[in-house]
């Protein structure tokens, strides 16, 4: 609540916009980035997560409350979902609530809650083994987030606080040493024009010649900020804002890329790529039309035709040219957009830029990563 930033959103009681907030542990310096879990602002919710490394689940465990958002078509399941197709490494289950009169701190309803949670989370693609943590904490009373409660009230989770585990958590590596690459989430004027994002590989700094893609736009970089601080340089793996001389705000919107201005991103309007069905009621035939999620970009795109279907178990080509998929399928498809070019990479070259998602009719159908830029 308290990162909900306009009053409709307090009234509410939902989180529209991404919020953002900064804090820092011991070792860590951490932006915090709080999504919409309401089914309408999903998309809001994906451009969030393509800025993450780091996915907080908060899952209540008050009876009939857990159930709900985790049941078929509930948001807990496509939020996991989407979480790890937008490139985030590590899952933290907060089971929240368990001070809720109908929990009082149970350890076999903590153990349901976890249990019923952790195939889909392995389904999704999270390793349980080094991927996912659960722990029990109460929102309310702070149990847990800072620190352990007492073991009157808690005996059997004698784990570290949540505060004290991200702490420790390993720093995930990204490409320092690569080309340039930032995937604008936002964009305003300000004597200028200031884009947002987070920086997918390389670094720059005040004075560098970039480009932003699809446009081939030549710009220079005038002002850098990371958590509202100016600095003269950002890096790989940072959240950050910068102001551009030689581009007009509105000739950026969202999913534009900036780039090294020698070796920009590929863009593209028709590409082949690897596409899981996750549920989808009716069959998918060619000139079936989707919206498409890739990093920070959404497009209209429609099938233009189905390859091969791939067998799950061997990964390799089961079916020539099949006139439709289905849910649970996965096939080889040439996907088309509606629009125009947008920035993407091979998932082989560049994985943050590779994976996307398909929604249809308010839903996330498909997951996929894209195998080649084909024009």
């Amino acid at each position: 609540w308290a990162l909900d930033t306009n009053q409709e959103e307090r009234d509410k009681g939902k989180t529209v916009e991404v919020g953002r907030a900064y804090f820092e542990t011991k070792n860590k310096h951490f932006t915090l980035l709080d999504a919409p879990g309401h089914r309408g602002f999903v998309p809001n919710m994906i451009g969030g997560a393509c800025q993450a490394d780091l996915s907080v689940l908060v899952i209540s465990a008050r009876k009939g409350e857990f159930e709900t958002g985790f049941e078929r078509g509930g948001q807990t399941r496509e939020h996991a979902m989407l979480a790890k197709t937008a490139g985030v490494k590590h899952m933290v289950v907060l089971i929240n609530k368990m001070d809720d009169p109908t929990v009082e701190w149970s350890e076999s309803r903590y153990t349901e809650c976890c249990d019923k949670l952790l195939p889909y989370l392995k389904k999704c693609g999270f390793n349980p083994k080094n991927e996912i943590y659960f722990m029990p904490c109460s929102g309310l009373t702070g149990a847990f987030l800072k620190e352990p409660i007492d073991e009157s009230v808690c005996s059997w989770f004698r784990g570290p606080s949540f505060l004290d585990y991200i702490d420790a958590l390993p720093v995930w590596s990204r490409r320092v040493d690569g080309p340039f690459r930032l995937p604008v989430v936002d964009k305003y004027k300000d004597m200028g024009t200031v884009i947002f994002g987070k920086v997918e590989s390389g670094s720059t700094r005040r004075g560098t010649q970039l480009m932003l893609m699809p446009n081939r736009k030549q710009v220079e970089v005038l002002q850098l900020w990371t958590d509202e601080e100016e600095v003269s340089q950002v890096n790989s793996g940072e959240n950050v804002k910068i102001k551009l001389k030689g581009v007009e705000e509105e000739e950026v919107t969202a999913g534009f890329v900036l780039c090294d201005a020698l070796a920009p991103c590929s863009v593209g309007r028709v590409f082949d790529a690897q596409v899981a069905i996750l549920e989808h009621k009716s069959i998918i035939c060619p000139g079936y039309s989707a919206v498409l999620h890739i990093h920070c970009a959404v497009e209209e795109i429609s099938v233009k035709a189905i390859i091969d279907l791939i067998d799950k178990k061997t990964g390799k080509r089961a079916k020539a040219h099949p006139r439709f998929v289905k849910q649970d399928q996965v096939a080889l498809m040439r996907l088309e957009c509606s629009g125009g070019l947008i920035c993407m990479e091979p998932f082989s070259q560049f994985q943050q830029m590779g994976r996307f998602t398909l929604r249809d009719e308010g839903k996330t159908i498909a997951i996929g990563k894209v195998l080649r830029v084909v024009e």
